[in-house]
């Protein structure tokens, strides 16, 4: 069913009668630079498709953990240390475990991959049978 405008003509004639301004120019979404499009462009240039796919494809970044929590723990004595990276017995640099923080009992150095399991951490689920009704 095609529908009537006010002048008469159908809204099927009015899609068909669209016209582009392909001679005006349109700002580059990356530089902002004006440019004549050819055809289907968007982009001013090369570099410029480049780096909005790059941007638009990125590795999501890994959550950076500040130093203060941090776990450390020395190969040496075994002690642990929160955001203190040398050994205070040893005088040796200690091995990174990950983010963490103190028992809230008994003051100690806890991270978190000692508190989960490794499938906990990396979020997949445990095998479990699926109930259905």
């Amino acid at each position: 069913m095609n529908t009537v405008r006010d002048d008469g003509a159908t809204m099927a004639t009015v899609l068909t009668m669209t016209v582009r301004d392909d001679g005006a120019t349109v700002a580059c979404p990356v530089c902002r630079v004006g440019f004549v499009p050819e055809g289907r462009k968007k982009f001013c240039g090369t570099s410029c498709r480049q780096a909005s796919w790059r941007a638009k494809h990125a590795a999501p970044i890994e959550p950076v953990v500040s130093k203060s929590d941090t776990v450390y723990e020395c190969d040496g004595c075994g002690a642990r240390y929160l955001g203190q990276q040398r050994c205070d017995e040893c005088n040796s640099w200690c091995r990174k475990l990950g983010p963490g923080g103190t028992c809230p009992e008994c003051d100690a150095a806890v991270a978190v991959s000692d508190l989960f399991t490794p499938e906990q951490l990396a979020g997949t689920p445990p095998d479990a049978k699926i109930r259905r009704r």
